[in-house]
């Protein structure tokens, strides 16, 4: 926790009380303590998926965004399509500057994001994390789909952690959930998914950036397939 507190600091009390309850409850508590500033960034993947769900079936008070790099999967759109459709609202779009990608493609080249790590992050600076900063302007407290189980630089997040370099609150509900609770979920609401996880693309990112993993294989193992790293774009890193 930050040194000076914000006037919207949560308590441990608040905390350790928004910890114990069910992933709905906790949306719902959040957007009411936090009825401006609260937004939820989603992927579109199938964590996403469960808590846009979440939040529109219940109308919560919790804006809802989503980054497009420019280079997702033809599905990204008819699934974010479907989702307007369905829940009868607009999710809000961040793109990367034009300018920044054209720099990068017309100095690296289309697809430098191939020759080295170093390249590869800037991409994903370009085209990911300075939209998200953009889209967390103003906002309080930031909720993600994050579970533990994805990666080993996932497995100690906390459901609830201090952003100190963004200075709000990240809010994490399905952290402690497995996948078969996503799974589960999914099946009893009827939830909309990615056509891409039945062909086993678990974890979808980019779409040059992201291919099929084998039974066995970690949820990220798909992304940046051709390279050793903690599978990560920067978004969420430590």
């Amino acid at each position: 926790m930050p040194a000076t507190y914000p006037y919207f600091m949560l308590s441990q009390e608040d905390i350790l009380y928004i910890e114990n309850l069910p992933a709905e409850d906790s949306l719902r508590l959040i957007s009411e303590k936090f009825s401006e500033g609260a937004v939820f960034s989603t992927s579109l993947g199938q964590e996403d998926q469960v808590i846009t769900d979440m939040i529109f079936r219940n109308q919560l008070h919790i804006k809802v965004f989503t980054l497009d790099t420019g280079r997702l999967f033809y599905e990204h759109y008819e699934l974010l399509s479907q989702n307007n459709a369905r829940y009868k609202t607009k999710t809000e779009v961040y793109f990367p500057d034009a300018q920044d990608v054209e720099k990068y493609v017309n100095e690296k080249g289309i697809n430098a994001f191939f020759h080295s790590v170093e390249n590869r992050k800037e991409c994903c600076y370009i085209r990911k994390v300075k939209p998200l900063n953009r889209a967390l302007e103003g906002a309080k407290i930031w909720i993600t789909g994050l579970r533990s189980e994805q990666s080993e630089n996932r497995e100690n997040m906390k459901m609830i952690e201090w952003d100190t370099e963004k200075k709000l609150f990240k809010f994490n509900p399905l952290i402690h959930w497995t996948y078969q609770d996503v799974l589960d979920y999914i099946k009893t609401n009827n939830v909309q998914d990615l056509p891409l996880h039945k062909k086993g693309f678990i974890s979808v990112g980019c779409k040059p950036c992201t291919r099929a993993i084998t039974e066995g294989e970690n949820p990220r193992a798909g992304r940046w397939f051709w390279e050793e790293s903690q599978k990560e774009c920067g978004l969420h890193s430590k």
